[in-house]
């Protein structure tokens, strides 16, 4: 198990943390994602023979937001 924290940029309100969150938390290999809207980051904990921190940069990326 991998975790890794990114910093999230272009989310508005919470709503969004919580859109990141629920597409990650969907994602193969993902076992944990918690964002903080008011911190502007996520801690996510994934396994890595099934996903990928450029992975899961590229989906926050799909819906919009950059993170790093």
């Amino acid at each position: 198990m991998e975790k890794v924290e990114l910093h999230i940029e272009g989310m508005h309100c919470g709503s969004c943390a919580i859109g990141i969150q629920m597409l990650a938390s969907t994602m193969d290999g993902v076992s944990s994602a918690q964002v903080d809207y008011e911190g502007r980051k996520g801690v996510f904990e994934f396994d890595s023979a099934k996903t990928s921190k450029d992975a899961i940069v590229k989906a926050i990326a799909e819906l919009g937001y950059s993170a790093s």
